[in-house]
């Protein structure tokens, strides 16, 4: 049986500043890997791997701004001379903004901003990856953060929808592209998993409402998406590639 460790390894996990960015990094630790905290401001990732420090793990933070290509490539180089063995070969592509907003009335500000940084950015971030890596003649795992407003739309979030069903054609793309290099890229789509971001709303009736209509009739928990990205950042998946992976309790599968 392949294992789903991650010991010897070392993986990169974007928007680790909070909510399911921290977790991941947490989990992959767990699992034996040395991680590698990245977001816009440094500051922000210093409790998350002071505490990952503390609990016996390996953790390193580096600012990247996902969007700015010389931001990435700073950071990579940052992360690959701190590996054990100066090479990171796990890219977990997290780090995503939302901006509520009807199609028609969304600002182009608003709608640059979330398709630079939910599409443009696992691009950018996966080009510069694959180009370090290959330097090396390495391959690696890359697991991009979907969405299932990927798969399906709601009211209000058109920008993110639209960057997120890209973020699917993009995980096929890359996987066709990048496996004779030696990759494989492989994507989540989770559906509504309970952070602090958005507690507050599910206790709305708004939130409420909406959890009703869900299949499981409840929002899922951070944890739950621990087996599948397990999954595909370790050897365990070593036949799967260009998949996108849905985790929504049967959500999507709910009738219409």
């Amino acid at each position: 049986m392949t294992s789903f460790s991650l010991s010897g390894k070392t993986a990169l996990i974007t928007g680790a500043s909070g909510g399911l960015g921290a977790h991941f990094a947490h989990t992959l630790a767990s699992a034996g890997a040395q991680v590698v905290l990245a977001a816009r401001r440094i500051d922000a990732l210093a409790q998350q791997v002071d505490d990952l420090n503390k609990a016996g793990f390996s953790a390193f933070a580096v600012a990247m701004d996902v969007t700015d290509a010389g931001s990435v490539q700073r950071a990579l180089d940052s992360a690959a001379a701190w590996a054990p063995d100066n090479s990171i070969s796990i890219l977990i592509n997290n780090a995503g903004i939302s901006r509520e907003g009807m199609a028609h009335t969304m600002t182009e500000d608003d709608w640059d901003a979330v398709l630079d940084t939910n599409l443009k950015g696992p691009w950018l971030t996966t080009k510069l990856f694959v180009q370090q890596r290959m330097r090396s003649g390495l391959g690696g795992s890359i697991v991009h953060i979907g969405s299932i407003l990927g798969e399906r739309v709601a009211q209000g979030v058109a920008a993110y929808a639209a960057a997120k069903a890209g973020l699917h054609h993009l995980t096929r793309a890359q996987a066709l592209e990048f496996s004779r290099l030696g990759f494989r890229v492989n994507a989540l789509a989770p559906g509504y998993i309970e952070t602090d971001l958005n507690r507050a709303f599910f206790q709305t009736e708004a939130g409420l409402r909406l959890i009703k209509r869900m299949t499981a009739k409840r929002l899922g928990q951070p944890s739950e998406l621990d087996g599948a990205l397990l999954l595909l950042a370790s050897d365990a998946s070593s036949f799967i590639n260009g998949s996108v992976l849905t985790i929504d309790g049967g959500h999507c599968v709910s009738t219409l």
